[in-house]
């Protein structure tokens, strides 16, 4: 499968032949890298509107592998991480599983299995990524609504007919139905089924 256009592993580890050998062998299959070597380098340079995953060595002088993935997760980072562990790393591995972790890999890492995990990682990546983007779009327009037509919209999503919001709002029922109108174009949706999907994502029912 090919790597999805546009993402990058990012490699943070202290052990430069490491780096080496892990670039190359992602360079070897088309896959973009960038490689750091501390945590500290890493958070210096890292945009986080760029796709990818990060291959991350547990043990490190600087920040270990964990700091890095709390201070991430502080950030609200999605970056997917694959974590390079130890055979001492057991504890550690849990935790970082316990912090979203997406995937462990024993040193030295096969290959064949780091590749593996790299182009999940990515499919992972997108779709959190194609997630975020569109409830961004819905909050938009959620924010373009009046103060009344997110009234009208809290009511319309909980089932009740306009002649019934009307009375709840103390308001003629043409002006729900207007506002009603107004609310679906905004909102960009054909049916209260459909604008009840999506606002639920925000807790509106």
């Amino acid at each position: 499968m090919p790597p999805t256009p546009g993402h990058t592993v990012f490699m943070v580890d202290d052990d430069e032949a490491v780096r080496k050998a892990i670039s190359r062998l992602l360079r070897s299959a088309g896959i973009a890298s960038a490689v750091f070597a501390s945590p500290s380098e890493f958070l210096a340079q890292y945009n986080p509107d760029t796709p990818g995953c990060l291959v991350l060595d547990m043990a490190m002088p600087d920040l270990d592998g964990l700091q890095l993935q709390t201070a991430l997760n502080e950030k609200g980072c999605i970056l997917p991480i694959i974590f390079l562990t130890g055979h001492g790393d057991v504890s550690k591995s849990v935790q970082a599983m316990k912090q979203g972790a997406f995937d462990f890999l024993s040193k030295p890492a096969k290959d064949k299995d780091l590749l593996t995990a790299v182009r999940a990682a990515f499919e992972r990546d997108t779709v959190v990524r194609q997630e975020r983007a569109k409830l961004s779009e819905i909050r938009t327009r959620l924010d373009a609504l009046t103060p009344r037509e997110r009234e009208v919209l809290q009511h319309v999503v909980s089932g009740k007919l306009n002649k019934q919001i009307a009375g709840d709002l103390g308001i003629a029922e043409a002006t729900v139905k207007m506002h009603r109108a107004h609310v679906m174009e905004k909102m960009k949706v054909e049916s209260v089924a459909e604008l009840t999907r999506l606002t639920e994502r925000f807790g509106i029912n």
